[in-house]
């Protein structure tokens, strides 16, 4: 099946210097984001503290909530909606002191003084120490780099190393891109956000491979052609394919955004960034490292004396 015309022929790679700034501008600004609030948002897996969820039989406010509470002294109290919703709330706090194991106790027992008795239920706690929560962190960045040296070292093998330099940079595109968006709406960094890190760098490595392998195959098939115009055909005769797969895929990450429920709404954000950045890198960032490379190298030749 498909969606476009067999012999298109977008002017992709002409574009490839417009792409670089609208790449750059998003990238400067995650950083910016990131830079002006201290770094991600990490949430209860990797910063460490109690994590309570809780639901009203009425609707309240966090204000409210947080005012039934004070008498507590909980250090670090954050209090926010659980799927935007008025009657189901996530409790936060930073103490996570093995005497706080009938915190959530505690905490309904107040609430209840307020709010009624039988108003109020926990419907999940969990508690991280802060240095649990520090090896996490380590961890899930150390999965993150080793996956960019497999990929590294795979693409090196099947294609050439500067193939594989191109894909390494589509793929810290994407993932600074996903971050910075991640930091610019306030949402939280927690294993399943790394999870879905991971997945973005898979799916997108796959999404790139497709047009490599084109590239390489019409490379040996029109060795007169110049390498741009070669490049650009490939990733045109790939296009209907990459709508196709990119397309199906966000449906679904759609779907689950949409009515997945708050536990799974952060991993679904990811995942619709990431699929949307990883299919766009594929053909703006991807293909286009390939020709700096070459464009590199030839001027390199041009430039080398001749020897006597």
């Amino acid at each position: 099946m498909e969606i476009v015309k067999h012999d298109i022929n977008i002017n992709f790679i002409g574009r490839r210097k417009l792409a670089m700034v609208f790449s750059v501008l998003l990238i400067v600004a995650g950083i910016v984001s990131l830079i002006v609030k201290g770094g991600p948002d990490y949430g209860i897996d990797f910063a460490g503290g109690t994590l309570i969820q809780v639901k009203f039989t009425d609707a309240t406010k966090a204000a409210d909530i947080k005012k039934a509470l004070k008498d507590m002294d909980l250090e670090g109290l954050l209090v926010q909606n659980f799927e935007g919703g008025s009657h189901e709330f996530l409790l936060r706090a930073q103490d996570t002191s093995s005497e706080l194991e009938g915190l959530a106790q505690q905490i309904g027992s107040h609430l209840e003084k307020t709010y009624g008795e039988g108003s109020v239920e926990i419907r999940r706690v969990e508690m991280v120490g802060p240095q649990v929560g520090k090896d996490l962190r380590k961890k899930g960045l150390m999965a993150i780099v080793f996956a960019m040296i497999g990929v590294l070292i795979y693409i090196t093998i099947r294609f050439e190393f500067k193939f594989a330099v191109g894909a390494i940079i589509a793929l810290v595109h994407d993932v600074l891109i996903t971050l910075g968006v991640f930091s610019m709406f306030g949402k939280e960094i927690d294993l399943p956000i790394i999870a879905a890190f991971l997945a973005i760098i898979g799916y997108s490595l796959n999404d790139t491979i497709i047009v490599y392998d084109r590239i390489r195959e019409n490379s040996g098939k029109e060795k007169k052609e110049e390498f741009p115009a070669t490049v650009n055909a490939s990733i045109n005769e790939t296009l209907s394919r990459t709508i196709l797969t990119s397309g199906t895929t966000l449906l679904v990450i759609l779907a689950l955004f949409l009515f997945g429920g708050g536990v799974i709404h952060n991993f679904a954000f990811a995942m619709l960034i990431g699929v949307v950045v990883g299919t766009y890198s594929s053909i703006f960032v991807a293909s286009p490292v390939l020709l700096f490379w070459d464009d590199y190298k030839n001027r390199h030749r041009k430039g080398a004396p001749k020897a006597s």
